[in-house]
């Protein structure tokens, strides 16, 4: 207590009674849990520790490729379709068109062990194309790489040396209990300057920026530059937590805006690499779409959320388990759907064949189905629906007033017009007036309205028929499955007011 009391002398908060005393005491307790919080989460007085223990896991990758092309060939001239000239020039310059030469081409990127026996992770665009790979450690060894597996979906490569002793390695944390405004720690090779240290901080979770389909990027505003693409982006425990991968760069240099791959998406593409020397991702066999706030409150959801479903694919895992167009999925396997882009992340990293339970939302209500996960092959497309009938003459064209668009009954010259396939069915649209709603929302002529409230249409009396009862209803917009140039989608379309 003597201690106590001496902190609190040269605190000036000595007390005058013991319940003034266990108030101060009590104070001073929680002042000093808030000042350690604030230093645990403010940064360090230095990085240099962090930098020492990190640096010998991180390596320099130099890649040789070889490059064929022709320099200064000249182009055959354009002649008429018969022209004698023709035979005479083609001739001529394939007698005297140089020679296609082969050069070497180098490139440097960065990468970080993961196991003392040598498993090194890099970017695939890295050692992309590349007939030799050398790892240069932190001492300047040079080492011989051999690859193991390749992911250019996820933008990840696994390298394997054979080291005369056991490496550096470091392991990954979980980047999921990241938050903006943490610090991190980018190491790596920009520029060929190896072993560069940059700190900053998350700038942002969960970037897309359409470098592939399972786009879920870490931001930060710690330096990266060409080079540092595969290094490691460390937080303050010394943990990987992110592959930096690319960067935002009008002018070529580091602006403060680079992307890594989290490290919960890497590390189950990394462990497949080395178990199977490719990737085995979750298949679920459906064409999907971004759930809108129109197409939500037109389907009585609370709010938008989840994955529309815009197509079926035949024999998929998904008409298996009952899963239907103008479903939107909640939740699969037990992990909430947020928003369309969620679900081929997680499908793709569930176990194939696996069963697993999917929330829908259909016919306004919460349905559950089951279903096996299958496994992703290229080769497997959407399925195209089924022939309709097939109606000859001049078509009968009329207007949805409600929709700002006129449409007829498919037949074989509004095939031809438009261009539409023989499998094509619905309505087709043949006018959109202009500055309209429909319009609006991309709709085209040739267009071919499939369903509208999720209810196929047939002839175009059936959409008038629709648009009014969802009038009536009160609804404040309407559903439509539209087949257009890109295929199958939903569109919410804004009811004008009924008079």
């Amino acid at each position: 207590m003597s201690k106590l009391q001496n902190r609190f002398t040269t605190c000036a908060l000595a007390p005058k009674s013991a319940a003034q005393f266990l108030t101060a005491l009590g104070f001073v307790l929680g002042l000093m849990a808030f000042t350690a919080t604030s230093e645990a989460r403010g940064a360090p007085d230095s990085f240099a520790d962090l930098a020492q223990r990190l640096l010998p896991a991180v390596v320099n990758i130099s890649t040789t490729s070889v490059v064929t092309g022709n320099r200064g060939q000249q182009q055959l001239p354009q002649f008429p379709p018969g022209s004698p000239f023709e035979d005479f020039f083609k001739d001529f310059f394939d007698r005297n068109q140089p020679q296609q030469r082969q050069r070497r081409a180098t490139s440097l990127g960065s990468g970080f062990i993961i196991d003392g026996a040598g498993t090194i992770i890099t970017n695939n665009h890295v050692i992309q194309d590349a007939e030799e790979i050398t790892v240069i450690l932190h001492d300047d060894t040079r080492l011989k790489a051999t690859l193991v597996g390749r992911d250019p979906k996820t933008d990840i490569a696994v390298l394997k040396v054979t080291p005369k002793s056991p490496l550096s390695s470091v392991k990954f944390g979980n980047s999921n209990t990241l938050r903006v405004g943490d610090w991190v720690v980018a190491i790596g090779n920009p520029f060929g300057l190896g072993g560069s240290v940059t700190a900053g901080i998350v700038s942002a979770r969960g970037r897309n920026i359409n470098s592939g389909p399972y786009d879920d990027f870490i931001q930060t505003d710690a330096s990266i530059n060409r080079g540092n693409s595969g290094g490691p982006l460390f937080n303050l425990d010394g943990d990987v937590v992110g592959i930096n991968t690319a960067i935002f760069s009008p002018t070529g240099g580091s602006v403060g805006i680079g992307f890594s791959i989290p490290s919960s998406t890497a590390k189950g593409v990394i462990d497949q690499l080395r178990s199977f020397g490719r990737t085995r991702r979750g298949w679920l066999g459906v064409r999907i779409q971004q759930v809108t706030d129109e197409i939500a409150e037109s389907l009585g959801l609370d709010k938008a959320r989840g994955a529309l479903v815009a197509s079926v694919t035949e024999g998929s895992p998904a008409e298996s388990g009952a899963i239907k167009s103008g479903d939107i999925i909640l939740t699969f396997n037990g992990k909430p759907v947020s928003e369309m882009k969620n679900l081929p992340r997680i499908v793709a990293g569930t176990e194939i064949g696996k069963q697993v339970k999917v929330e829908v939302w259909r016919d306004r209500k919460l349905v559950v189905t089951e279903l096996a996960v299958g496994e992703l092959k290229e080769e497997q497309v959407a399925s195209r629906p089924t022939k309709d009938e097939e109606e000859t003459g001049k078509p009968e064209e009329l207007l949805v007033a409600g929709l700002g668009l006129s449409v007829a009954r498919l037949n074989s010259s509004l095939r031809k017009k438009f261009k539409l396939k023989d499998n094509a069915h619905g309505v087709v649209v043949v006018k959109v007036e202009e500055g309209g709603g429909a319009q609006a929302k991309g709709i085209r002529p040739g267009d071919v309205i499939v369903e509208i409230s999720q209810d196929d249409v047939r002839a175009p009396k059936d959409v008038v028929a629709r648009v009014k009862k969802a009038q009536e209803d009160g609804r404040k917009s309407v559903l439509m499955l539209v087949e257009g140039q890109s295929g199958l989608r939903f569109v919410a379309l804004q009811l004008a007011a009924k008079k």
